[in-house]
């Protein structure tokens, strides 16, 4: 919830100004093997912002290793080890691919929580650090100037992960990797290269405790759509981020389905 309510701001702050904001940016790791994420990616004029945020509440100390030892309000310590770091690495794995000379490559610490106590010698960090009110005053008030297009058509290729809305509003990110509607339904929904949405769309009443096929799934990709009815039985397969291994989602939970752009990447 802090992810998505910092990027709308973000969206938000910086229309004016002409950023683009990248959310859940995914990128090839080859010396690590997998992917890495990026928090957040946005592209103004020639100045890329590589984001890494962090929701803490408690405090935080940075040791010199540049570790992050959060102290957290309920008395327990957690040490994230080299976050500044890590982020670091990412834009410069970022800014490689893109390999645009007259690009700026900045990389942000964005700490959130309006109740975390920051260490005097946070400002140590090559990385820049701002709070919540200091991303959006940035976006705001600096006009980056003419904007790159092919750092932007690159951005627009990039991949980020796919979203799962369950009813309530939890949402699960991910990896979609089965709908489990059929070869045909994955071929086309899960080898696009363009975003697709799917709405759920559930029967409501008594008599539809007692219908076969009790839902809808209304699909749209680019100017093509159809609609498929889904048996009440009917599960798909999604890796989500962090958990170790994939899990079955029954569509009778879904509201919505967010499958990204470039997945295939």
């Amino acid at each position: 919830m802090a992810e998505q309510r910092l990027s709308k701001l973000c969206r938000a702050a910086g229309k004016a100004n002409g950023w683009h904001v990248f959310e859940s940016v995914r990128i090839p790791d080859e010396e690590q093997g997998g992917k890495r994420e990026i928090d957040l990616v946005i592209l103004g004029g020639h100045t890329l912002l590589v984001i890494e945020q962090k929701h803490w509440s408690g405090s935080f100390a940075i040791n010199d290793e540049e570790e992050f030892i959060q102290e957290r309000n309920n008395g327990t310590s957690h040490n994230h080890s080299t976050v500044a770091k890590r982020i670091e690495r990412k834009a410069r794995m970022l800014a490689e691919m893109i390999n645009i000379a007259d690009l700026k490559v900045e990389v942000l610490l964005a700490f959130t929580h309006p109740k975390l106590e920051w260490p005097k010698n946070v400002n140590r960090l090559s990385s820049e650090v701002l709070d919540e009110r200091g991303m959006i005053d940035r976006l705001e008030h600096v006009n980056p100037g003419a904007l790159c297009t092919e750092g932007l058509a690159f951005m627009n290729k990039t991949s980020t992960w796919d979203e799962v809305v369950l009813f309530g509003g939890l949402v699960k990110k991910g990896d979609v990797l089965d709908f489990g509607l059929g070869e045909e339904v994955n071929e086309w929904m899960l080898r696009s290269t363009e975003a697709v949405e799917v709405d759920i769309q559930h029967r409501r009443g008594i008599f539809s405790l007692w219908a076969a096929q009790p839902s809808v799934a209304v699909v749209k990709q680019g100017e093509r759509g159809m609609s498929i009815t889904l048996p009440r039985t009917a599960t798909m397969k999604m890796h989500v981020v962090g958990q170790p291994s994939p899990e079955s989602v029954p569509w009778s939970t879904l509201e919505r389905i967010q499958l990204s752009a470039n997945r295939a990447v």
